[in-house]
């Protein structure tokens, strides 16, 4: 008999519904090529390796204009529209969520979240702003006849350089998620463990 045949089996939640899951997904993939194609783009060893730097800027290109669809497609999703808004809302529990995290203090009590802790929420509009900047300063690289030379220096400048902050901080979003493998779990499968949601969500009621 297994020893843990007594054990009641983890009581699980809801966190994500499966459009929201696509949402993260496909932004995830389309992020990703931006992000490699960038790469092969200017770093030399990885641009002789690939070759075929034409074809690079086209993906590239296409992979970026289309970063914003999912979120728009998922606008038609009730869950997602409710998410939104809970990521765009900060109240007192996120200031000292914030404030504990800059004191590097760990302690549970110390970072009370929602649904959202401050963190995934500051993550979240950095990245949106970022995205847009980016799209905005690509189709002005792209489109070179439309505007002066200033502008396309200019916007080749901030493009280059957001594109390696962005690269930095999608690694270390990374690295968050490897250390929380439940926090995984609930964007694979859309459910995660009542003790999990408990513990580090406190104020969240599912």
């Amino acid at each position: 008999m297994s020893l843990r045949a007594d054990t009641p089996p983890t009581t699980r939640v809801r966190r994500f519904t499966r459009a929201e899951r696509w949402v993260h997904r496909t932004t995830a993939v389309l992020m990703g090529v931006c992000v490699v194609t960038a790469a092969c783009l200017y770093v030399p060893q990885l641009a002789e390796l690939v070759g075929r730097r034409e074809l690079v800027v086209r993906v590239h290109e296409w992979a970026g204009l289309a970063l914003p669809v999912p979120v728009l497609a998922g606008l038609a999703s009730r869950a997602f529209r409710a998410d939104l808004r809970f990521l765009n809302r900060f109240g007192p529990h996120d200031r000292l969520w914030l404030r504990a995290a800059l004191r590097r203090d760990k302690r549970r009590a110390a970072r009370p979240a929602g649904k959202f802790n401050a963190g995934q929420k500051v993550y979240t509009a950095w990245v949106a702003g970022a995205t847009l900047v980016m799209l905005g300063t690509g189709l002005i690289m792209w489109f070179t006849h439309l505007t002066p030379l200033m502008w396309r220096t200019s916007a080749t400048f901030v493009h280059d350089w957001l594109a390696l902050t962005i690269g930095i901080v999608l690694a270390g979003h990374i690295g968050m998620a490897l250390g929380d493998p439940e926090a995984r779990r609930g964007m694979r499968t859309g459910a995660v463990s009542r003790e999990w949601a408990e513990r580090e969500h406190p104020l969240w009621r599912p």
